[in-house]
This record gives C-alpha cells, sequence and structure tokens, in this order.
C-alpha cells in the first residue's frame, strides 16, 4: 500500500508542473482513419420507424462512420419513419429535412445547417468606374422583413467582405473595373443568399450555385481556434461573427501582410484565405499557410501550417502543422504536427507528433510520439512513445515506451516499456526493458531493473537470513524479479572477545529449475566496520547457491562463494574488534587483496 501511495503522489507532482504551463483544456486524442469516398456520397440501406431525428442521424453516422456538426435550430426530437435502400446519404438528409436544412462535407463530419431561415439583399446604391465599384444596401429577414446585425456580406473571388450594422446595414467597394460582381450574405441558422450585381443592375438568378472545388481541404465544422488560449482575446469579435457565418468558404492568395488580425491585406477575409506567404509585423490571423509565414509577435491560423512558420512570441494553429514551426515562447497546435517545432517555453499539441519536439520548458501531446522529445523540465504524453524522450525534470508517458527515456528526476510509463529508462526515480506498469536509477518501480517485470532500490509489485519481495565463512549472522532484502535482482545486505560476526559489523550491496540472477529446485548466482559487496573508517575495508563475494523450496514462501539454499578482501594491512584494528578477517588458507594478491574459496548457507523467506 505504502508504494502505491508514493506513486500517486509522484503522479500527482508531475500532473500539477504539466498545470502550469497549459494555457488551455486537456488533451484529446487523435484517431486515423484511412481516406474514404465523401461522406454525402456513400450509399447506405436501413429502416426506422417512429424514431426520434436524432436517433436515426446516430444510425446514420455510424453506418457511414463519421461524424454530423449541428449550425442552427435542428429538430432532433420529431418522429421519423422512412425505408430507404441503397441511397446517397445526401438523398437521405434530403429526405429526412424536407428542405429546411443543407449539408456539407468536411473531413470526417458533415455539417447540417438549418436553412428555416431566409435573408434578402435589398441594395441602396450601386456605383462604378474604371477605377472602383461601390454597393451599399442592407440585408433583411425575409419572414419578419426586420433588419439583420452581424451578417456577414462578401465577394468570394475579389476577397473582400464586411458585416452589417445593427441596422443591418452595409457597403462595399470594390478597386479596379469590374463589369460584375458576385455578392453573398451569410448568417448564423440562415440559407446563403447570393446577387449578382452587373454595373447599376442587379439581378437575383433563382437557385444560383457557384463552385466550392477550391475550398476542399479547408473546411472545419467548428472554429475552435478562436475559443482556445489567448487567442480568443487576439480575434475580435467581428472575425469570430465572421466565422460563424462563412465557416466553410475558404480561398487562396499567393501573398498577404498585416499589422495585426484587424488590419490586413485581406481586410475582414484575412481569417478565410490560405496564403502561400504571410508577413505579420505585429500578429496576423488566417485560414492557413502552405508555404511561408512570420511574425513579429504572433501568428494565428484558422486551419492547417504547411512547411515554415515563424512567430517572435507565439504560433497558434487550429489544424495540422507540417515542416518547421519555432516560437520565442510557445507553439500551439489542435491537430496533429508533422517535422521540427521549437519553442522557447512550450510546445503544446492536442493530436500526435512526428519528429523533433524541442521546449525550454514544457511539451505536451494528447496523442503518441514518434521521434524525439526535449525539454528543459517536463515531456508529457498522453498516448505511445516510439523513440527518445529527454527533460531536465520529468518526463510522463500515459501508455508504451518503445524507446529511451532519460530525465533529471524520474521517467513514468503508464503501461508498457519495452526500452530505457534512465532516471532518479523510474515508473512502468509492466516493465520489459530495461530500468537504471535509484529507485526504479513497476508492477510486473520480466526486464531489468538497475538500481538501489527495485520494487517489483508482482515480482521478489525476499528476506534472505544465511551464515557464511566469514559472518555469523547475514540478512538480505531481495526485490526485482528472476531475471534480475538487487539486494541491500547487513551482516554481524559476535565472539566474546572480537566482532565485525557490515553493510552492503548486491545483485543476482536466479536459474529456475522446476516449481521446487533452482539455482542463484550473486556478486555482492560489503563495507566491515573495525572500529575505525580511515582505511575502507571491502568484502566482496561472488557465490552460487542451490536452492530447494521447502513450502511456499521458504526456501533453503547452499553453495560455495568466492571471496576477495581489500584492506590496509598497517591500518589500525581498535580493540574488541576482528583482526583476521581472511581464514589463515587465504590466497595474498598484494598487500592489501587477499582471495579464498568459502562458503554460504542460509533460508529465504517470501
Amino acid at each position: 500500500m505504502k508504494q502505491k501511495k508514493v506513486w500517486v503522489h509522484f503522479h500527482f507532482f508531475s500532473f500539477l508542473i504539466g498545470v502550469v504551463f497549459l494555457l488551455s483544456g486537456n488533451a484529446v486524442y487523435a484517431q486515423h482513419t484511412s481516406p474514404k469516398p465523401p461522406n454525402l456520397s456513400l450509399l447506405i440501406t436501413f429502416k426506422a420507424n417512429n424514431q426520434r431525428l436524432e436517433q436515426v442521424l446516430d444510425r446514420i453516422s455510424n453506418k457511414g462512420d463519421f461524424y454530423f456538426s449541428y449550425s442552427g435550430t435542428i429538430p432532433k426530437d420529431s418522429l421519423i419513419t422512412i425505408s430507404v435502400q441503397n441511397k446517397p446519404i445526401r438523398e437521405v438528409l434530403e429526405m429526412l429535412f424536407q428542405g429546411k436544412a443543407d449539408f456539407k462535407d468536411s473531413g470526417n463530419y458533415i455539417i447540417i445547417r438549418s436553412t428555416i431561415l431566409h435573408l434578402s439583399i435589398i441594395p441602396e446604391k450601386i456605383d462604378n468606374d474604371e477605377s472602383r465599384f461601390f454597393i451599399s444596401g442592407f440585408v433583411v429577414d425575409n419572414t419578419s422583413g426586420e433588419k439583420v446585425k452581424n451578417a456577414s456580406v462578401y465577394e468570394r473571388k475579389l476577397l473582400q467582405s464586411t458585416l452589417t450594422n445593427s441596422d443591418g446595414y452595409f457597403k462595399l467597394r470594390f478597386k479596379g473595373d469590374h463589369k460584375s460582381v458576385l455578392v453573398t450574405v451569410s448568417k448564423e441558422a440562415y440559407r446563403d443568399t447570393t446577387m449578382l450585381f452587373l454595373s447599376a443592375v442587379n439581378i437575383k438568378p433563382e437557385g444560383y450555385t457557384f463552385s466550392d472545388e477550391q475550398n476542399e481541404g479547408y473546411r472545419s465544422p467548428t472554429n475552435r481556434v478562436e475559443k482556445f488560449g489567448f487567442a480568443r482575446f487576439l480575434v475580435s469579435s467581428g472575425q469570430r461573427i465572421q466565422s460563424l457565418n462563412i465557416p466553410d468558404f475558404f480561398a487562396n492568395s499567393p501573398v498577404q501582410a498585416s499589422l495585426t488580425p484587424g488590419l490586413s491585406s485581406h481586410g475582414m477575409m484575412s481569417s478565410q484565405v490560405v496564403n502561400k506567404a504571410s508577413l505579420n509585423l505585429i500578429g496576423g490571423y488566417t485560414a492557413g499557410v502552405d508555404g511561408i509565414e512570420v511574425a513579429g509577435v504572433f501568428n494565428i491560423n484558422k486551419q492547417s501550417v504547411r512547411y515554415v512558420q515563424v512567430g517572435g512570441v507565439s504560433n497558434m494553429v487550429g489544424g495540422s502543422a507540417t515542416g518547421v514551426q519555432v516560437a520565442g515562447v510557445l507553439n500551439t497546435v489542435l491537430d496533429n504536427t508533422n517535422g521540427v517545432q521549437v519553442a522557447g517555453v512550450a510546445n503544446l499539441i492536442k493530436k500526435q507528433v512526428t519528429g523533433v519536439q524541442i521546449a525550454g520548458v514544457v511539451n505536451t501531446v494528447g496523442g503518441s510520439l514518434t521521434g524525439i522529445q526535449v525539454a528543459g523540465v517536463v515531456n508529457l504524453l498522453k498516448d505511445s512513445l516510439k523513440g527518445v524522450q529527454v527533460a531536465g525534470v520529468l518526463n510522463h508517458n500515459y501508455r508504451d515506451v518503445k524507446g529511451v527515456q532519460v530525465a533529471g528526476l524520474g521517467n513514468l510509463a503508464g503501461k508498457k516499456l519495452t526500452g530505457i529508462q534512465v532516471g532518479l526515480f523510474n515508473y512502468a506498469k509492466n516493465a520489459k526493458g530495461i530500468q537504471v536509477g535509484f529507485m526504479n518501480v513497476a508492477d510486473t517485470s520480466s526486464g531489468v531493473s538497475i538500481g538501489l532500490v527495485n520494487l517489483v509489485r508482482k515480482g521478489y519481495h525476499k528476506i534472505s537470513i544465511s551464515s557464511n565463512d566469514v559472518m555469523n549472522i547475514n540478512m538480505s532484502l531481495k526485490t526485482g524479479n528472476a531475471n534480475f535482482y538487487t539486494m541491500l545486505i547487513a551482516g554481524m560476526n559476535k565472539s566474546n572477545t572480537e566482532s565485525v559489523t557490515s553493510g552492503g550491496y548486491g545483485f543476482g540472477h536466479d536459474f529456475l529449475f522446476n516449481k521446487r529446485f533452482s539455482a542463484s548466482a550473486e556478486l555482492t559487496s560489503q563495507a566491515l566496520f573495525l572500529g575505525l573508517w580511515d582505511y575502507p575495508n571491502i568484502l566482496s563475494k561472488g557465490q552460487l547457491n542451490f536452492q530447494v523450496r521447502l513450502r511456499k514462501g521458504l526456501a533453503l539454499f547452499a553453495g560455495p562463494s568466492y571471496s576477495v578482501y581489500r584492506s590496509d594491512p598497517n591500518s589500525k584494528v581498535m580493540e574488541g574488534f576482528k583482526k583476521n578477517i581472511a581464514p589463515s588458507n587465504a590466497h595474498i594478491q598484494s598487500a592489501n587483496t587477499k582471495t579464498w574459496i568459502g562458503w554460504n548457507v542460509g533460508l529465504t523467506l517470501f
């Protein structure tokens, strides 16, 4: 029970270290899925009789191995009766919602957006010449006739956008000579409305559609980066509203520059644009990077980043990061990281890492790590390690370790260790590798633990009481397993006229023949106290013991030994202490070394 408490305290200590440096919630686990056709194109067959809509959607998502994400008000409690045979999921959803929702693929999600509410654009002024195109007007709710505030009004190709004010009013200016512009208005819980403006004439075509090919791969069911850590303080309320209104529109641009997230060459559309090159004097907020991004202070990306990203203070990525990411203080990635990541203080990854992580203080990974992780203080890994972890204080891995853990204080492997742990304190639930430290702890062990104290909960906890040719009584505490166990030894030889006491350390290996008979090979070293410590008196022994099990928890052993005794022949032995340690037939190797063959016999308990 004491051992378990020590582990719990150490586990809690490591948790506190991690919490100090985490700027947001716990990491979540990543799950890899192989490529598959668009979810809306998958064919399904099923029946439902008077079931709630929510249950029907759960069945569809389970069959297609994807998730639904909802936007707006969805009547989940309505009762559904339906029977379909080998039909696309899009067609089935159209049958279920009867034109009151639209559907879009986004990775492993299908986004269902309520379209019960409809918008209209009422133009106020349209003006154009050879250098500009100007449009102003109002956005209204078709049902109530009320003006709609905080609606996003934008042109997809020219990447210009704005939000309606509290009176539903907007105005857009486009530089250049444009014969027409295509303006879309979007608002959370409303169906998108698109109008084509031809010079001073506007046309609202029925059922107008446009291509989404450029948007594939950049859609997201949520704008999580805006809600994570300090990003929610750096991104303006207008940009957050824009993301809610048009969550799945993204465009590409060769370059962008910004002073702050609100002052960008792409204006309000910056968070919807993926750039080849992005330069942010103070900080920027973009959809993603497919090249290089540099900021004096911070970079914030809604989606993924590839190749190179450098931030003077921090980088925050809502998708994955591939390539090189460098920050003076903090790197945060809400998906996977593949490449090299360097931070002055911390790297925080929600999912898995393949590559190299280097942090001045802490690395935290919510998934697995394949590669190298180096931290000045602590590495925290929620899944398995295949590679190397090095920390100034602590490596804490919640699952398997296949590789090397090296720490100044301790290493923790929550599941199986098939590699090497080196630290003052090492723990593995199932140790199949090598542990080297002052104290090594495991629940079960079939590997090797090398340390002053080795505790295996389902291993050796044995006490041996023995006598040999030097000491009348020796007591040894053996911990570890049959492959490798360590011994703490105390001995005494006392007569009426003289005595000697000793303390030492040793290790051994058991050869198991069957349940009753075994043998052990042991090496021990003991310091003998002869009244003074002016010169070390060291007795080293190699001994081979043959053991027979008398009953459960009790064994008898005996065997030969080979002793090497080193002492200073001129050192003074105090009165009352034994003067002759080596027997008279000992072989003199040198002035201070003697060797001889002796014996050992005793009992082992437990």
